[in-house]
């Protein structure tokens, strides 16, 4: 059984539409529950979540709060999971349409963690170009935006996210998963949003981002990340 597991932070633009196409988009009827882990909406985030679970939705809503902070949302959403396979997901990333049925077949191959390869909602060339190489099974073409699959053994077994890192949470796991353990990418495509990069730039973002993974393979620590995202790029 899936355990979806999805952070939120005043996402009331995009909660409806993501809760509706999982709703659309699921094939297995393996969902369990799609997990909302709430950092603190000051927005209509919950409220338009409840609306959508109470107006039909064939999935199990559940919402919980937690202390602002991904890795801290993330490792509260999957200590309250029922799932033996947890399915980590951004609010603003929208899977294909089958999404559950691939992942359990994957896992049911001996492939007990993974992810998509993903497509921006955007044309800009310099997204197109970076976007291409999420069809490859390296650590370094790793990122949240892909979602994450992983059987809640290896979860537990790497004591989840690291609540040190406010940002490169999503790396430093995954990284963790290619260090000890199989990791698989999905032939199909997620879709997430440039909208950070429509803020910030898309050059811009995209070299912000760059010096953060070269900070942290030359050793800096998970404070330095932050630091340096909180000066340079517009959440």
């Amino acid at each position: 059984m899936i355990s979806v597991i999805i952070p939120v932070y005043n996402e009331a633009a995009s909660i409806g539409g993501l809760l509706n196409h999982l709703d659309t988009h699921s094939k297995s009827g393996k969902i369990i529950e799609v997990i909302l882990v709430d950092g603190g909406s000051t927005d209509e985030t919950i409220p338009l979540a409840r609306s959508f679970s109470e107006n039909g939705s064939r999935l199990p809503l559940v919402i919980c709060k937690s202390d602002k902070g991904r890795a801290r949302q993330m490792n509260t959403g999957a200590n309250i999971a029922r799932g033996n396979i947890l399915y980590f997901l951004h609010a603003d990333t929208f899977p294909p349409a089958g999404f559950d049925n691939a992942i359990i077949k994957q896992v049911q191959k001996g492939n007990n963690a993974g992810c998509f390869r993903m497509k921006f909602d955007s044309n800009h060339p310099v997204l197109i170009f970076s976007q291409y190489f999420t069809r490859f099974n390296f650590k370094a073409c790793r990122g949240g935006d892909q979602s994450l699959f992983v059987e809640r053994s290896i979860f537990d077994a790497l004591n989840g996210f690291d609540e040190e890192f406010e940002i490169y949470e999503d790396c430093d796991f995954i990284g963790r998963i290619y260090d000890r353990y199989k990791f698989t990418v999905i032939n199909d495509y997620v879709v997430t949003s440039a909208r950070k990069y429509a803020k910030n730039g898309t050059l811009k973002l995209q070299y912000h981002f760059a010096v953060i993974h070269i900070k942290k393979w030359l050793g800096a620590d998970a404070g330095a990340l932050s630091r340096y995202y909180k000066k340079n790029i517009i959440s």
